[in-house]
């Protein structure tokens, strides 16, 4: 079980409001990503479930049992950070085995759980090995491994890919979520990287300044936006926000069209437009355009889609797709 529920929870630093109050519901087996710009206060939050932090106010349940006063070993947690924090002088063995050493564990016992961790992970020929011999990847699941063998209510992870490459982010996202559905158990995340919420998250907690703006799942956020924060974090290339004109003509305050939903020609279409920089990445291509009466768009086209810098294009939004928000910032629903 890894049920985790906050009600009313609060932090405050001297002055400083960081969590002014946040109702969210964990249910057991979910991977929850909380997402966010830096000092929003994502990894304050996932602190305070830890218990690395204390709670100004509210309350903290884990499995409906009040944990808001215990000290971090007695909530069933286990926490991957940021950074790997390994015994460089120990073995990946040692390494990983060393939670279970501190329990007094029997040996047998720590050895089965080292090797199941191990074999899970693709550590099983580098138990021998130091930290120093491996690469960060490597590193990163022993952190992982450590975890696993304290069989946890949930797992909590600070931004455990940040210190990663590229393309190394890219396979440890693929392997954190393969560990997830190999596991089943609960697993909250944080990052700034919205690729990686979507791409991994059963449910995003979207913050900012320490609020919830909203809840869901990756298509939910992508598809229904609640604010104009959601709409322009979610979603990569972000969507377009317009004003003026176009947007009164919607009834809308600010009306918002992803780049994907807007159609490219190089004859005809709605909005004029002048290419001002072409990003080729193969499968897609990415225009950044002056367009006429508008100003700056963003537009996904496939790959094959021929234009460089001062060309013109013609674009066309697709109208079942847009998004409207009123003055305050909020949705309109049709």
């Amino acid at each position: 079980m890894g049920s985790i529920t906050l009600s009313k929870v609060s932090k405050t630093f001297g002055e400083a409001k960081v969590i002014p109050s946040i109702d969210l519901e964990i249910n057991d087996g979910e991977f929850v990503v909380f997402v966010g710009p830096s000092g929003c206060g994502k990894s304050t939050l996932l602190r305070l479930i830890a218990g690395l932090e204390d709670v100004t106010g509210g309350q903290i349940k884990i499995d409906g049992r009040d944990v808001t006063d215990a000290a971090p070993a007695e909530r069933g947690l286990a926490m991957v950070f940021q950074s790997y924090a390994l015994y460089p002088h120990m073995s990946v063995r040692k390494n990983i085995a060393f939670p279970l050493k501190m329990a007094k564990m029997e040996q047998s016992a720590i050895d089965k759980k080292v090797a199941d961790a191990a074999h899970i992970l693709n550590l099983t020929d580098y138990l021998e090995r130091r930290p120093g011999q491996l690469s960060g990847g490597q590193r990163q699941r022993v952190a992982i491994g450590r975890a696993i063998v304290r069989e946890p209510s949930a797992f909590l992870f600070d931004e455990p890919l940040s210190n990663l490459d590229a393309a190394l982010r890219g396979t440890m996202r693929l392997e954190i979520s393969d560990l997830h559905n190999q596991l089943k158990t609960t697993m909250v995340y944080v990052t700034h990287d919205q690729i990686e919420a979507m791409t991994m998250a059963d449910k995003i907690v979207v913050l900012n300044r320490g609020n919830i703006e909203q809840v869901g799942s990756p298509l939910e956020l992508y598809k229904s936006p609640r604010n104009l924060f959601v709409a322009g974090f979610i979603g990569s290339p972000k969507m377009n926000l317009l004003e003026g004109d176009y947007a009164k003509a919607k009834n809308g305050k600010t009306v918002g069209v992803r780049p994907e939903h807007i159609g490219l020609s190089k004859d005809s279409g709605l909005w004029k437009g002048r290419v001002s920089v072409a990003e080729h990445l193969g499968a897609d291509t990415f225009l950044h355009l002056d367009v006429d009466g508008i100003g700056p768009i963003t537009a996904r086209a496939g790959g094959e889609f021929g234009a460089s810098y001062g060309d013109t294009v013609y674009l066309t939004p697709d109208e079942t797709k847009l998004h409207r928000f009123d003055d305050k910032g909020l949705a309109i629903r049709a």
